[in-house]
């Protein structure tokens, strides 16, 4: 494994150099960056040109000019051997400093988005796969490639227009028509129908429980003005954790041995306790105090599972670990809804925004702060997850269908396992292979922006800066993005690479 991780980098760094010279001749030849000051008809136009010559040090020949930048790239790079210097922008900014803003607003936008789509996509992909030619295989078929062949730029005007500016109309009166209500529970009767597998009397009765919950929620929550003021409370809270506790044991340990269900109900009940114990904490924390506390969920979901475990210890600690971070999840989603009516009044009512990152001279408390970041998150966020979740729903099904088929599989369910084992155990792990390489992928794709997503909702990540630093004729900016998108690929592609071997043991790096 070091041999092959040395020999990578070695080969990579090689890779790199030939790439970021290409790309320094290309942008050198790319237009003249003095053209703005040579149409200048400022007085001291003379000045000017002189003075941006020695900035981008354009009195030096382009190969030669590549060494310059070259030396310091390689600080950043190396930075406890060189120091750090990818130039300036014709504007005289510290390229450095703007590739960080940049990387830090980009990193915001595409992360959750890529990782919601990643969740949601592989999930849906296995379901479908085990429900091969169904009405749910059939829907969400027709759904993600309906989804991928939308124009990104298209769906977010879309939803700029329906997401923000209409709903937050609604809002104003937020009240759910009883023939809405009706028409919302039968699509969400015929969802579960296409989900629930059985012959047609327990589909009947599955249409008939969910519409009759989702129609009767919705009018109980128009009723009682939730949208108005919106919240969880403690009961919600604790039926959803105890959901969530059944979920993971099932997929975990499934429930032959109940050791796992009790460790996760036990995660469960010590989270919902912490919502009392913690009121004067969590009144208005701070980001460290948030991160503090999921490491300390973490460390107490482990004890939990130890203690309760017994044959199946490690089973045990898995579940009480993801229910205890789903209970936490569902008490920071709480506090974050309970400070929806003063920052609506703060923001007049336009509670979902449809351009930039943060309100412009917004300062709040953190749960305030942390709303107003969300709702700004929104809108790019289902554009994103949108057009990749039809990437990897399709991905992960492909690969699971052909992983299903194969002899290993077969063994495993004519030994007697149980088919959660099957699925888990054998085929998804197997499965997840093709899909290492699209999420090592995406994931270095993350750290070159989402160009037309950041120009619609009018965030300054990196794929502006790109797009902007060419348009202004801007080496050193382009460069600077070259160099970080570049080394993300050459990096996760190897992580994909070191990844088949844990997958696979049959993959040997050598």
């Amino acid at each position: 494994m070091l041999v092959f991780i040395v020999r990578r980098v070695i080969i990579s760094f090689f890779i790199l150099l030939a790439a970021t010279f290409v790309m320094y001749m290309l942008t050198a030849n790319a237009g003249n960056p003095l053209q703005d000051l040579q149409e200048s008809r400022a007085p001291n136009r003379d000045a000017l040109i002189e003075a941006r010559i020695r900035l981008l040090n354009l009195d030096t020949p382009a190969p030669l000019r590549y060494f310059i930048w070259l030396k310091g790239a390689a600080g950043c790079l190396a930075p406890f051997v060189f120091e750090c210097d990818l130039g300036q922008s014709i504007q005289g900014q510290d390229v450095s400093a703007l590739l960080s803003v940049a990387l830090t607003q980009t990193l915001q936008l595409v992360i959750a988005a890529t990782v919601l789509a990643m969740i949601l996509g592989i999930t849906v992909g296995i379901v479908t796969a085990l429900r091969q030619y169904s009405g749910l295989d059939y829907t969400v078929t027709f759904s993600a490639f309906l989804f991928f062949s939308l124009p990104i730029f298209w769906v977010a005007v879309l939803l700029k227009e329906y997401g923000a500016i209409r709903f937050n109309d609604w809002l104003a009166d937020p009240s759910i028509p009883i023939v809405v209500a009706v028409v919302l529970g039968i699509i969400s009767g015929l969802f579960w129908m296409m989900v629930v597998a059985g012959d047609r009397s327990r589909r009947l009765t599955t249409f008939a429980a969910a519409f009759v919950a989702s129609a009767g929620a919705l009018w109980l929550l128009s009723e009682t003005q939730w949208f108005a003021d919106p919240g969880l409370g403690i009961i919600v809270i604790a039926i959803t954790a105890a959901g969530l506790a059944f979920l993971t044991t099932a997929v975990v340990a499934g429930f032959t041995y109940r050791n796992v269900l009790y460790a996760a109900l036990a995660a469960a009940g010590v989270g919902i306790i912490c919502h009392f114990a913690l009121d004067s904490v969590l009144e208005d924390p701070s980001g460290l105090t948030i991160v503090g506390l999921a490491l300390v969920t973490i460390a107490v979901g482990l004890g939990i599972g130890y203690a309760l475990g017994g044959m199946q210890r490690r089973q045990a600690m898995q579940a009480a670990v993801l229910t205890g971070l789903g209970t936490g999840a569902l008490l920071f989603l709480d506090r974050l809804l309970g400070a929806w009516d003063t920052y609506s009044d703060r923001v007049g009512g336009r509670v979902i925004a449809t351009i930039g990152a943060r309100t412009p001279n917004f300062e709040g408390t953190f749960w305030e702060s942390g709303l107003d970041r969300v709702t700004h998150l929104i809108l790019p966020t289902i554009a994103i997850v949108l057009i990749s979740f039809a990437t990897y729903t399709r991905y992960t099904r492909s690969s699971m269908l052909e992983v299903l088929n194969q002899d290993y599989v077969r063994t495993a369910r004519s030994k007697g396992l149980a088919e959660r084992g099957v699925v888990v155990k054998h085929a998804f792990r197997n499965a997840m292979i093709p899909i290492t390489t699209l999420m090592a992928f995406d994931f270095a794709g993350v750290l070159s922006g989402a160009v037309i997503t950041e120009n619609v909702f009018g965030w300054t990540g990196l794929g502006k800066l790109f797009t902007d630093a060419l348009t202004r004729v801007d080496p050193n900016p382009v460069m600077g993005f070259f160099l970080l998108a570049g080394t993300a690929a050459v990096l996760f592609n190897m992580l994909a690479d070191i990844a088949y071997a844990f997958l696979d043991p049959r993959i040997r790096l050598s």
